[in-house]
Formats: structure tokens, C-alpha cells, sequence
């Protein structure tokens, strides 16, 4: 089991079944709970401080995400990511997402174009510096608060759901992204469209933006499975 992951006693008023849940799956997702690695119950039960019961609801629920399995002979195992997952899950998110634009330009406010372009100059900075690994989550930051200007709540809700597994791999694709530059100015491009009121424009660059997104990240996580073989 992987030492480095770290658990406290669960002293929220939540339900203990969800609390668990929400620290396996960020586990999971984070890449703290390796694909591949048992969830013993008497073990992860002892180091969330709670009995196997919520335990084993938990389970079940991770196991309707796709997060986990039950394999013959070893239990309860996490379950790796498969390409055919990354393409299901950016899918769904793109097209959640492609909802919200006539709602973002209708709402925008120019403090809202203000805030987006000072989180726009941040990222021009970090790129000059090369600073990759704090540039990724300023990214999915910048594109959280531009998809945020809908104020559907319903649906950034169900995109939230996908960008937990999205964040993970958008962490991978972007340090491997050829077009790292172009894709920054389409942030800057898609911020003007908004600022105009054009909805047509930015329904085009931001179709052409996520779907690119969507195959550069495939592209990586291939790539890095193919490595990872190699070795």
C-alpha cells in the first residue's frame, strides 16, 4: 500500500459514508491510491477511524464511478485509466461545456473580463519562466472561471463531477503540449469574443480549443503509457 498517502479521524458533520467516498476518490484521482492497489477494508477502515460499514458504502459508490473493481482472488482493486475512459470523460465535458457559452456572453460582466485577463497575465508570466507544473492548475483555474460566468448552476455542477478526473489529466498533457503558446493566445481570444458579445466566434474557438485539449491529452497519455513499457 502506498505509505504517502495520509488520512485524518473524520470529525465532519457529513455522513461518514461520503466523507469516505470524497477522500478515496480524491486519492484515486490524485494518483495517491495507485491503479493496481488493494483497498483492504480492515486496513483503510483503521486509517480513516471508521468501521468497515460506511467503509464498504463508499466502495460501492466508487465502484459506479469506475474507480475501483472487484477482481477474483484479490478483492478490491483500483482501477487504472484506459484511453477509451479519457476520450468518455473530456466528451462529456466538452459537450456540458459547448451549453453554457450563450449564457457566459449574455452574463459576463467587465469585472468578470477584468479578472479573466489578470489570470491571463499570471499565466504569461509563468510561461516565460517555463514554470510548467505551476502553470496547469492556473490554466484549468482561468477555464473553471470563464465556464463559471454561466451561473447554471445544474450544469457546472455536472462539469465540476468530470473536471476532478479532467485536472489529473490536463496535469499530464500540458507539460507534452506542442502548440503550448497557441493555445495560451486562444485563452486571450476566446476572453475578447466574450468581451464583444460574439457568439458565433467564440462558439468556433472554443469548439477548436477544447477539442484540441481533448487530443493533446490523448496523445500524452498514450505516449506515456507506450514509455512507461519500454522500460
Amino acid at each position: 500500500m502506498n505509505s504517502a498517502v495520509s488520512f485524518q479521524p473524520m470529525l465532519e458533520s457529513r455522513p461518514i459514508r461520503d466523507i469516505a467516498y470524497e477522500v478515496l476518490k480524491h486519492g484515486i484521482i490524485s494518483g495517491e491510491i495507485p491503479a493496481g492497489e488493494r483497498i483492504v477494508e480492515t486496513v483503510y477502515a483503521a486509517r480513516l477511524h471508521i468501521s468497515r460499514t460506511p467503509l464498504r458504502e463508499a466502495l460501492r459508490k466508487l465502484e459506479r464511478d469506475g474507480l475501483i473493481e472487484y477482481v477474483a482472488r484479490r478483492g478490491v482493486v483500483v482501477r487504472a485509466f484506459h484511453l477509451e475512459d479519457v476520450n468518455e470523460i473530456y466528451t462529456i465535458r466538452n459537450a456540458l461545456e459547448m451549453l453554457t457559452l450563450p449564457a457566459i456572453i449574455e452574463k459576463a460582466t467587465p469585472e468578470d473580463i477584468a479578472s479573466l485577463r489578470v489570470k491571463l497575465h499570471g499565466m504569461d508570466a509563468l510561461m516565460r519562466k517555463g514554470d510548467i507544473e505551476a502553470l496547469s492548475p492556473l490554466t484549468r483555474a482561468f477555464h473553471w472561471q470563464l465556464t463559471s460566468l454561466c451561473r447554471q448552476q445544474r450544469i457546472l455542477r455536472a462539469i465540476e463531477g468530470q473536471d476532478e478526473f479532467i485536472t489529473r489529466f490536463s496535469a499530464i498533457a500540458i507539460r507534452q503540449e506542442k502548440h503550448l503558446w497557441e493555445a495560451h493566445q486562444e485563452h486571450y481570444q476566446l476572453v475578447d469574443y466574450v468581451e464583444k458579445r460574439d457568439l458565433e466566434g467564440f462558439r468556433q474557438l472554443m469548439q477548436k480549443h477544447i477539442e484540441d485539449s481533448k487530443r493533446n491529452c490523448l496523445e500524452a497519455v498514450r505516449e506515456r503509457r507506450e514509455g512507461l513499457k519500454q522500460e
